[in-house]
């Protein structure tokens, strides 16, 4: 295997999360690899903290191309690129923030157009993106101002968080996003995990419940993910149960066997561990 080093400089360059939950750098055809251009990476960004959107051309000597600029993102998943399923040669979907109401939101660019070609924008749960549908019709939609509070690393430091006074609430969890007409719907909420959790740790307290990794299978039907708490470093029992769902809501099963924190579906309907031990038959 041959390494080859792409960017240099004093500029530090990321992409986030490597294939877990379907993310790739590259474009469809393999000209572009998509990335992030940050300024410094030993602490959590403010606010106003931007990262640069770019793209590194590999036909042109690797050079950086620079299209936008997010206030959504952290060292560890980035923001949550994805090329879009239904055009991945030209169209990427990231997500941002306004910097001075907090609300996070996700952006669909156009490297074609050179522009942000839409903005997922809502008036209520203000939710960004956590991961695309193969299928290219939906995203999955979560807090990130939650994340910031609950476990900071996975969030958006002061990201506004619209749900912190519930523990688990109704009206906040994962949310599917309609690509085409921009709409949202709730596909599963806090109250519904805690009340299934509760059925197998009658004795639950915790001081609120978030999510991480929300995956679709390849089918575009179900969704796995993670329901965590306990992860602030305050001496609480950590929480960390795993559920799917069907894409209809129904079905919320929690499951008991956990193995890994980056699982991804594999073909067959399966969830395994990145270093391929099943971890679950769904």
């Amino acid at each position: 295997m041959e390494v080859e080093q792409i960017t240099f400089g004093d500029k530090h360059h990321l992409f986030g999360y490597i294939g877990q939950c379907q993310t790739i750098p590259w474009n469809g055809d393999g000209r572009y690899i998509l990335g992030l251009e940050i300024d410094r990476i030993d602490r959590m960004p403010e606010p106003e903290d931007f990262a640069t959107v770019i793209l590194i051309d590999t036909e042109n000597e690797n050079e950086i191309i620079k299209l936008d600029k997010t206030h959504g993102w952290n060292p560890q998943q980035g923001t949550m690129f994805y090329w879009n399923p239904l055009k991945p040669n030209t169209q990427f979907f990231f997500n941002d923030r306004d910097v001075k109401t907090g609300k996070v939101f996700t952006v669909l660019y156009d490297i074609e157009k050179n522009k942000r070609v839409r903005e997922y924008k809502f008036e209520d749960g203000y939710v960004a993106n956590g991961g695309v549908g193969a299928n290219g019709k939906e995203f999955l939609a979560i807090s990130y101002g939650r994340l910031a509070r609950l476990r900071l690393v996975t969030g958006y430091p002061k990201a506004l968080d619209w749900s912190k006074d519930k523990i688990a609430p109704e009206n906040d969890g994962i949310f599917v996003v309609d690509i085409k007409t921009g709409k949202k719907r709730l596909l599963v909420s806090y109250k519904q995990m805690e009340d299934e959790i509760k059925k197998v740790k009658p004795e639950l307290k915790h001081s609120g419940l978030f999510i991480n990794h929300t995956l679709w299978n390849r089918q575009c039907n179900r969704v796995y993910f993670f329901a965590r708490a306990g992860w602030n470093d305050k001496g609480e029992e950590r929480i960390n149960i795993a559920f799917t769902i069907n894409i209809d809501g129904s079905g919320l099963k929690l499951h008991k066997k956990h193995i890994g924190g980056h699982p991804e579906w594999d073909v067959e309907e399966n969830i395994v561990w990145p270093r391929w031990r099943q971890a679950d038959s769904l």
